[in-house]
């Protein structure tokens, strides 16, 4: 079973873990009390893709194709900061919706 577990490096809401040197940006959501996960964060750690957004990309299109699809009906997208220090959307997913990506 796989479990991320990482190094809080900021506070607040919006954090990044660490998980084998690789950044991952997390969101907690406290209405729902859970951490949402950058999809693309956490396919460039699990995967050797070289380009881990055309990986998720490619990803998506298949999900959307197949007839329903609860999965990703159920992504979300939330403003996180980027390697520019801008806050940007990215498509987020929690732990449950991790796991059935995986």
């Amino acid at each position: 079973m796989w479990e991320l577990i990482g190094v809080l490096i900021m506070t607040g809401k919006n954090a990044i873990k660490l998980f084998e040197d690789n950044k991952i940006r997390t969101f907690w959501d406290e209405n729902e009390e859970e951490w949402f996960f950058s999809i693309i964060d956490v396919i460039a750690v699990l995967t050797d893709s070289k380009n881990p957004r055309r990986y998720w990309s490619d990803l998506k299109n298949k999900m959307k194709s197949e007839e329903g699809s609860e999965l990703y009906e159920n992504i979300v997208q939330l403003k996180m900061p980027a390697a520019d220090g801008k806050m940007r959307l990215t498509d987020v997913a929690s732990t449950k919706q991790l796991l059935r990506l995986i």
